[in-house]
C-alpha cells in the first residue's frame, strides 16, 4: 500500500478505494481533479470550519441544504431573495386597508383587528368580535365609533313656569305660568304646541346618557311680582343630538306681559285700555299664553298649555296639557297655570296661588289681590311651577340596569320604562 500520492503529503492511506478522513491532512486543490464522489465523504465530515473562504460555491453545492446542517450567522444577503414574507400592512392576517369604514357586520377573525380607512385617514380596532354586532372603536381622531345601537323612546317635560304675585292696593289678578316644553316619541302620541310625535333616539352601547330634570320656576312674591321661568330638561349623551324641552313662561302681573318658554306665560290683568299679551310658546313644545283683559281687574292670563293655549276654555284659565301612555298608563302632563283664581289645565295650577304639580310641568297660578278671592290685602305670592320629568322607554333585550339618580324602573309588555323624576343617568 503507497504512503502518498503524487508526491501529496498526508494522504497516508486508501483502503479499498476509500479514503479516510481522519487520514487527510491537507490538500492542494491543485492536486484535485475531476469530481470527489458524494458518497464518499461521510456525514458532517465537511462542515464550515473545514472550507476555507471561497473554496466551495454554487457550483460545487448539490441543492437542498436543510436547515438543521446550518450553524452560526448567515452572511448578509439580498431580501429580494426572501420568499414567503409580506412587504405590506394590508398583507398582515389581523389588518384591512379598505376606501370604507368597517360595519357592525364586518366579522373580524378576533378582537384587535386593525382596519384603516386609507381614503378618510380613520383607523379603528376591534374591541369586541360579536358576529353581526361588532364594536370598532376609532383610534383616528378618537370619535365616530361603529358599533351596535337600539332605539328608545322618550318623553322630556321641562319645568312650568311660576305665576305672579298680587297688586296689594288694586284688585288687579297676575297672570299664570306657561307649562313646562313637552316632547314626546312614543307610539304616534303628539308633541306640545300641535306638532307631530318625534323620532326615537338612538343609543350606542355602552355610552352614558346623561338626564337633566328641571326645577319649576319660583311664584312671584311681595306686590306685583313676577313668577320666575322654569328650568329646561334634557337627554344629552355622546352622539346623539341632544334632547333638550324649554321651561315654562313665567306669569305677570297687572300691565306686564307674560313670559315666553315651553308654553307661554300669561299676562297680567290690564288697567285702564292696557292688554297685556300672553308670553310665546316655543314650536313643538308648548302653546302661548293668553293675554289680560284691559280694564277687567279679574281677567289676567292664563299660561299656555302642550295642548292648548290659555283661556281656551274659560276667562283665565290655564291652557291644557297632553295625555301620554309612554309607561303603560295614560296620564295627563304640561298644562297651564290659571291667572287668578281660575281653572289650570291639567297638572297646572288652578286657584289662586296653587302650585303646579311636581314631576309634570305644570305652570303655577297666578295670585288675586290678597290671595284667595275676598281675603284681604296681603301680598299673596304667585303659585311655583312643577318639576318636570323624562320617561324613558328601552327594549328589555337591551336593558342594561346600569342607572343614576334613582329612576322607577317598571316593565310594560317587552321594554323597561325609567321614570327620571330628578336628575340622573343611563349607560346604554
Amino acid at each position: 500500500m503507497p504512503t502518498n500520492i503524487n508526491g501529496n503529503t498526508g494522504i497516508d492511506k486508501v483502503q479499498d478505494g476509500t479514503v479516510v478522513s481522519a487520514d487527510i491532512d491537507t490538500l492542494d486543490a491543485s492536486k484535485l481533479t475531476g469530481s470527489i464522489a458524494a458518497a464518499r465523504i461521510a456525514n458532517n465530515t465537511i462542515d464550515s470550519a473545514h472550507i476555507t473562504a471561497g473554496a466551495v460555491d454554487d457550483a460545487h453545492l448539490a441543492t437542498g441544504i436543510t436547515a438543521s446542517k446550518l450553524t452560526g450567522a448567515l452572511p448578509a444577503i439580498s431580501g429580494a431573495n426572501l420568499t414567503g414574507l409580506t412587504s405590506s400592512f394590508s398583507g398582515l392576517t389581523d389588518t384591512t386597508v379598505s376606501t370604507s369604514d368597517p360595519a357592525i357586520n364586518t366579522n373580524p377573525s378576533a378582537t384587535g383587528h386593525i382596519w384603516v380607512n386609507k381614503t378618510s385617514g380613520e383607523a379603528y380596532v376591534c374591541s369586541d368580535a360579536t358576529a353581526g354586532s361588532n364594536v370598532w372603536k376609532n383610534i383616528g381622531e378618537g370619535t365616530g365609533a361603529v358599533e351596535p345601537t337600539y332605539t328608545v323612546d322618550y318623553l322630556v317635560i321641562a319645568g312650568g313656569g311660576g305665576g305672579a304675585s298680587a297688586d296689594n292696593n288694586n284688585a288687579y289678578a297676575s297672570g299664570g305660568g306657561g307649562a313646562g316644553g313637552y316632547r314626546n316619541s312614543y307610539n304616534n302620541e303628539t308633541s306640545g304646541g300641535g306638532a307631530s310625535s318625534e323620532t326615537a333616539a338612538t343609543f350606542n352601547i355602552g355610552t352614558v346618557y346623561t338626564v337633566t330634570v328641571g326645577a319649576g320656576g319660583g311664584g312671584g312674591t311681595g306686590h306685583s311680582g313676577q313668577g320666575s321661568q322654569g328650568s329646561s330638561s334634557s337627554i344629552s349623551g355622546t352622539g346623539l343630538t341632544t334632547i333638550t324641552s324649554i321651561g315654562g313662561g313665567l306669569g305677570s302681573p297687572q300691565n306686564t306681559n307674560g313670559g315666553s318658554g315651553g308654553s307661554g306665560g300669561g299676562g297680567g290683568a290690564g288697567h285702564g285700555s292696557n292688554n297685556p299679551s300672553g308670553g310665546s310658546g316655543t314650536s313643538g313644545q308648548g302653546f302661548a299664553g293668553s293675554a289680560g283683559a284691559s280694564g277687567n281687574v279679574n281677567h289676567a292670563g292664563g299660561g299656555g298649555g302642550a295642548s292648548e293655549v290659555g283661556n281656551a276654555d274659560g276667562q283665565s284659565e290655564g291652557g291644557d296639557g297632553l295625555f301620554s301612555s309612554i309607561t303603560g298608563s295614560s296620564v295627563q302632563r304640561g298644562g297651564g297655570g290659571s291667572g287668578n283664581a281660575d281653572t289650570g289645565g291639567a297638572g297646572g295650577g288652578g286657584g289662586s296661588r296653587d302650585s303646579g304639580t311636581a314631576n309634570t310641568g305644570g305652570g303655577g297660578s297666578g295670585s288675586s289681590r290678597g290671595g284667595n278671592p275676598g281675603a284681604g290685602p296681603d301680598n299673596g305670592n304667585g303659585g311655583s311651577g312643577g318639576s318636570g320629568v323624562i320617561i324613558l322607554r328601552v327594549p328589555t333585550a337591551n336593558y342594561t340596569g346600569t342607572t343614576s339618580g334613582s329612576p322607577t324602573v317598571t316593565t310594560d309588555g317587552s321594554h323597561k320604562v325609567l321614570v327620571f323624576n330628578s336628575s340622573g343617568s343611563y349607560t346604554a
